[in-house]
C-alpha cells in the first residue's frame, strides 16, 4: 500500500481512477493526503464509484490525470488484459501506474551506503526456470511464468497503450509485486 501511495503522490495528480479497488483501502488512505480517487469495478458489492467493465470504461479520453490498477490485470485472461490496458491509456491524461505479480524467484540483497541509505537489489536464482502457469481460480497469468516473460509484457503493454515505461521495480518487502510506471507518449497541450 505504501508503494501505491508513494507512486501516486509523486505524480501530483488532481484526479485519479483506481480500477479494481477491492475494499477501498487505497482510496481512503489517498484521501487523507488530499488526493481525489474515484474507483471502477464490475462488482457492485464493492461499492465502487462506477460499476462498469474495465474493457469499455464510460469515460472521455484523457479524463483522469493518473489511472492505476494494483494487482488486478492478472485476474483476466491475457488478451483481455491488453484490451483493458489500452482503455486505461485512453482515459489517462498523464500517467498509468500498475502492479502485477512477478513469479521469478530471486534472492534479495541489501547493504547500507553512507549518505545514501539502504540499497536493495535482486539476483535471479539461475537454476530455476519459468514454471507453467496453472489457473488457480484467481490468476490467469503471471509475469515470468512460461509464455509471459517480462520483456513480452512490457512490449505488449507499450504497443497497445502508446505509452513509455518510465520504470519498473519489484517491492523489496513483497518481491511478488512488480510496479510499472508509464507515461503517456503524447501529453495534452
Amino acid at each position: 500500500m505504501w508503494h501505491q501511495l508513494d507512486e501516486i503522490l509523486s505524480l501530483d495528480p488532481t484526479s485519479v481512477l483506481e480500477i479494481g479497488p477491492g475494499p477501498g483501502v487505497f482510496k481512503a488512505i489517498a484521501g487523507t493526503f488530499g488526493v481525489k480517487v474515484e474507483t471502477l469495478d464490475i462488482d457492485p458489492g464493492l461499492k465502487p464509484d462506477y460499476v462498469a467493465s474495465a474493457e469499455a470504461m464510460p469515460f472521455q479520453d484523457e479524463n483522469y490525470d493518473v489511472v492505476c490498477a494494483f494487482q488486478m490485470l492478472e485476474h483476466v485472461p491475457y488478451e483481455a488484459t491488453l484490451v483493458i490496458f489500452a482503455e486505461i491509456c485512453r482515459i489517462a491524461r498523464m500517467n498509468i501506474v500498475i502492479s502485477l505479480p512477478d513469479a521469478k524467484p530471486v534472492w534479495p540483497f541489501s547493504f547500507y551506503i553512507p549518505k545514501k541509505g539502504e540499497v536493495t537489489f535482486f539476483i535471479p536464482i539461475p537454476w530455476i526456470g519459468p514454471k507453467e502457469h496453472i489457473f488457480d481460480g484467481q490468476h490467469y497469468w503471471e509475469i515470468n511464468k512460461k509464455g509471459y516473460p517480462l520483456y513480452k509484457i512490457v512490449n505488449d503493454l507499450t504497443k497497445v497503450g502508446d505509452v513509455v515505461l518510465e520504470r519498473t521495480y519489484r517491492v523489496k518487502e513483497l518481491r511478488y509485486h512488480r510496479f510499472f510506471i508509464f507515461k503517456k507518449s503524447i501529453l495534452p497541450a
